[in-house]
């Protein structure tokens, strides 16, 4: 099968490089591969970088996008591939050398499935971002989502930088473009409803530089509760039951504050309830940390994983549901 990658970026000096020879040193034929970079009009050397690489690489492609946006780059890449499979990639991420092989395996055995990917395995700026990148992969850090967390291989709802046969969008359609966040989970969505597969093979896997600073951390995850309501309200259902988690813990944490205060039963059931959490918290750090440092940063991670969601995702249901706005000019800034 013929293969196109697509990589959107914008101002990406520092990780282009090292996305694009990944893609590279992958051991698939360099004449079924083509690689398609969708700047968003960066304003560092980004675009000198892959400028530089074409020059050793005819199937290397630079695009101009205009929009600035992810879904905008997407679908543009999308629609300018002429490959049978499109692979999406982030700047940010990085293919081991059988990832495109074993993808196109899956696709080719598996006619009922439309998209298969790997387990996203974390690499780290600084010792922050390891911290946050264990809990970003553990269960009690984000559920049963099992691209981060490789418990298993099989039929799953969504993967990261899945590799999709290009028949999927001639039948569905391409990504929501009014959707900053969360516009390939909304994909996976349509696509299981249109009868897809989609699967994950825990054997394979990219590389991904997670956020390395607390402050980016509860950015990027409060976007994703915020738009996850929109989504929600385009399709009219809830499309995935593990959303609301978040949602109601923070719920019960700062109004459970406030009813504590006047009740001695209800402040015991409200401390007894937070105790838990610790507990849990730091018995599943205690698989990932070794250090006390690193198992009270790990433990904040968390925290913040949860608290940021949730808080998105009620002030999503606020602005999409209660006041019916679209979606804000804030809103839309991507966070890195």
């Amino acid at each position: 099968m013929n293969v196109s990658v697509i990589i959107p970026c914008r101002n990406e000096e520092r990780y282009i490089a090292e996305c694009i020879d990944s893609v590279l040193a992958c051991n698939y034929p360099h004449d079924k591969l083509e690689i398609i970079v969708i700047d968003g009009r960066s304003n560092d050397a980004t675009r000198d970088i892959v400028k530089k690489i074409q020059k050793q690489h005819a199937n290397i492609y630079l695009m101009d996008n205009p929009g600035q946006t992810t879904q905008w780059a997407l679908n543009m890449g999308i629609k300018n591939a002429s490959g049978d499979v499109i692979f999406i990639l982030g700047a940010h991420a990085m293919m081991t050398g059988d990832y495109i092989g074993a993808c196109v395996k899956i696709l080719e055995e598996h006619p009922e499935v439309g998209c298969a990917g790997g387990l996203t395995e974390n690499i780290y700026a600084n010792g922050l971002s390891g911290i946050i990148g264990r809990a970003m992969s553990s269960r009690f850090g984000v559920g049963n989502a099992h691209f981060r967390t490789g418990t298993k291989s099989g039929y799953v709802d969504t993967v990261a930088f899945g590799a999709y046969r290009k028949q999927v969008f001639d039948t569905i359609g391409y990504f929501d473009e009014e959707l900053v966040r969360n516009q390939d989970d909304e994909f996976s969505y349509r696509m299981i409803k249109n009868g897809y597969k989609i699967y994950l093979n825990t054997d394979i896997k990219l590389l991904y530089y997670t956020r390395s600073s607390f402050r980016s951390l509860f950015k990027q995850y409060f976007q994703y509760g915020y738009w996850k309501v929109y989504v929600n309200k385009k399709h009219k259902t809830i499309t995935t039951w593990r959303q609301l988690v978040p949602a109601l813990f923070v719920l019960f944490l700062f109004p459970g504050y406030l009813f504590s205060l006047g009740n001695v039963y209800i402040g015991f059931l409200y401390k007894l309830t937070l105790l838990l959490y610790l507990i849990i918290a730091i018995r599943s750090g205690l698989y990932k940390v070794d250090k006390v440092k690193e198992l009270m940063q790990y433990v904040w991670a968390c925290f913040i994983l949860h608290i940021s969601y949730g808080s998105g995702y009620l002030y999503g249901l606020l602005h999409f549901i209660l006041l019916r706005k679209k979606p804000s000019d804030f809103s839309k800034k991507l966070t890195r």
